[in-house]
């Protein structure tokens, strides 16, 4: 017999939607492979603080945002799809809403703990860092998804710039142009996801309170809008080689460009009076969406590994 506690594990494991966790340690790993091109030989155990911490900030967005959507009711509003509406999990076990919460609040403390070591060690530079990060963390769903560009932003500011820039000073204990350019297509593409995803979700969204850049935008525009940010994110890697603050294997990346044209092209033709009920119907530009972000930033850390 399954016991409660085995439950709310369980429950707990699924809202924090581990199949879409492998995206920090690709935007941490960033941090590691450019620090290897800056000539830095980081610890092993650094590395290993430094991919848990990532992983664990990931993880309690996720849980934040899982009990938050369950507690305002949008979860019973929600169609999910693979790509978007959270797990459900809370929906089918909502006694386990308590250990939900609980289980963000000890990742999140165990991502402040692995911060405060390195801040030690590295300077307050990186404390600013943590600080941004956490306030991310905690403000994301119930105050930053009521302001469309800031909602917009904080996904890509998150895991771009704070979690590659911060990863980066925390292994190296400084800042370089490497660290500051391979931040940026993370920053690109990561937005452009939480964006996309938030397209199917625009009616029940609207209806507890939301405010995102997908329902100001509407579906048509908001989808254009990921498709400019997609190809954003391959368009800066060659004035970045130019400028050598990428090595040139960093074009290793565009090997996933003809998937991100087929999805921009797919983003871009939806037609102009698609509404948000239409768009369950194209979780096959959704997948393609994870797995062109996916597969350009493990190219471009394996470019900047062979690099190295």
């Amino acid at each position: 017999m399954t016991t409660p506690i085995a439950h709310h594990l369980k429950t707990c494991w699924r809202s924090a939607r581990p199949p879409f966790l492998v995206l920090a340690p690709l935007c941490a790993g960033l941090a590691v492979t450019g620090a290897r091109v800056d000539g830095h030989a980081a610890a092993g155990l650094d590395i290993a603080l430094v991919l848990l911490a990532a992983l664990l900030a990931h993880a309690a967005v996720n849980l934040f945002n899982e009990h938050h959507d369950f507690e305002s009711g949008l979860d019973a509003l929600t169609e999910r799809t693979p790509f978007s509406g959270g797990s459900g999990a809370l929906i089918e076990r909502p006694e386990a809403a308590v250990a939900v919460r609980l289980a963000a609040h000890l990742c999140l403390a165990t991502v402040v703990v692995i911060g405060a070591w390195f801040t030690w060690r590295s300077g307050p530079l990186l404390l600013l860092h943590g600080l941004i990060g956490v306030g991310l963390v905690v403000a994301y769903t119930g105050w930053l998804t009521r302001r469309p560009w800031l909602c917009l932003l904080a996904p890509g500011v998150g895991f771009g710039t704070l979690m590659v820039v911060g990863s980066y000073q925390a292994l190296t204990g400084g800042v370089s142009a490497t660290a500051l350019a391979v931040s940026l297509p993370p920053m690109l593409l990561v937005s452009a996801l939480l964006l996309a995803n938030q397209l199917p979700d625009i009616a029940a969204d609207r209806r507890v309170g939301r405010y995102h850049l997908a329902i100001a935008l509407g579906v048509p525009r908001a989808a254009r809008g990921v498709a400019a940010l997609v190809l954003a994110a391959f368009l800066v890697v060659p004035p970045l080689v130019a400028a050598a603050w990428l090595p040139a294997a960093a074009w290793l990346m565009w090997l996933a460009l003809p998937a991100a044209l087929w999805l921009a092209r797919g983003l871009w033709r939806l037609p102009p009076r698609a509404r948000a009920s239409d768009v369950s119907s194209l979780a096959s530009l959704l997948g393609l969406n994870v797995g062109v972000l996916l597969a350009s930033l493990g190219l471009l850390n394996l470019g900047l590994w062979l690099a190295g």
